[in-house]
């Protein structure tokens, strides 16, 4: 089975993660799944790990390149169904303050439908 699969819709983007460590060992292979993802046009990025129960130093660089990707496009980067155990790595390493963390797809769906309305609406108020 694939560590990732990736799934395109409308105006996002789901990675989802099917390893159970997200660690030095696929790290790679996720990180160069984004960039892919992203040199496709693709600006709203959900990254789902409910399959993950760990994740490591090289996991987090992994997210944090899709959040530097998404932003540069200006668009969004949502992690959803985070473990305990990479929520408290999340925490410690303070990056609860850098990423987007819903604890569902739904609410990660909102949260990039809300940001492209937001974009959009935004843009439209600029004067000519």
């Amino acid at each position: 089975m694939e560590s990732f699969s990736i799934e395109k819709k409308d105006n996002y983007t789901v990675v989802k993660s099917h390893v159970e460590k997200l660690d030095s060992r696929v790290s790679p292979e996720l990180k160069s799944n984004l960039v892919q993802v992203n040199s496709q046009g693709e600006r709203n990025i959900i990254i789902d790990l409910t399959d993950s129960r760990y994740c490591d130093s090289s996991g987090l660089s992994a997210l944090l390149v899709a959040n530097r990707l998404c932003r540069d496009a200006q668009g969004t980067m949502v992690l959803t169904g985070l473990q305990d155990s990479v929520k408290k790595l999340v925490s410690i390493s303070q990056l609860d303050n850098v990423l987007n963390i819903v604890p569902s797809l739904d609410e990660a769906v909102q949260l990039i439908t809300q940001d492209e309305t937001e974009r959009e609406t935004g843009e439209d108020d600029q004067p000519a």
